[in-house]
């Protein structure tokens, strides 16, 4: 009788775990309509209405979120409108998805050094190196990127130029 009831509890654990594995698809099989949903997203983009664009791209991503091509595109236009830290995030999604994302790596590096982290766009760049060789388009760009180095915000301060015989500022205390 002991043996029953464990047979029974055991093979009714097995029936629910394989159940829901079959009932789920595979990670590369996205929704039609999270897809459809992208591309009005990215028309709305190129039409230059990027508040619709993003909407649109959230909603796909609603309806799937294993949409990695979404995510790099609400990074994309994150980074376009100056918002780094939140790209990087949005790359890192993707990541998640797909770690050898060529498009999220460079993303990602390209926010790194927009938000001034150059030496971790570096690594990037060493990782987008090792998945699609040293001759990679991708990488070449981001190359490119890392060697011009951050972008020069106008709040960064200036040292004042130094004027011969003028007394030193006071530094504060």
């Amino acid at each position: 009788m002991r043996f029953t009831s464990v047979s029974v509890a055991g093979a009714l654990v097995l029936v629910c775990a394989s159940a829901s594995l079959s009932g789920q698809r595979p990670d590369n099989q996205v929704d039609p309509r999270s897809m459809a949903l992208l591309q009005q997203g990215r028309a709305a983009q190129a039409a230059g209405d990027t508040n619709a664009a993003t909407g649109l791209i959230e909603s796909a991503l609603v309806i799937d979120p294993r949409n990695r091509a979404a995510y790099i595109t609400l990074a994309d236009i994150a980074r376009a409108q100056g918002l780094p830290g939140k790209s990087i995030r949005l790359y890192r999604e993707a990541l998640s998805l797909e770690p050898n994302d060529v498009a999220a790596l460079k993303g990602e590096g390209e926010a790194l050094v927009q938000k001034g982290a150059v030496n971790r766009a570096k690594d990037t760049l060493a990782k987008l190196k090792t998945v699609c060789g040293a001759t990679c388009p991708a990488a070449n760009e981001l190359a490119a990127v890392i060697a011009k180095g951050p972008p020069v915000t106008a709040t960064a301060q200036q040292t004042p130029p130094v004027v011969p015989g003028a007394p030193k500022p006071a530094t504060p205390q």
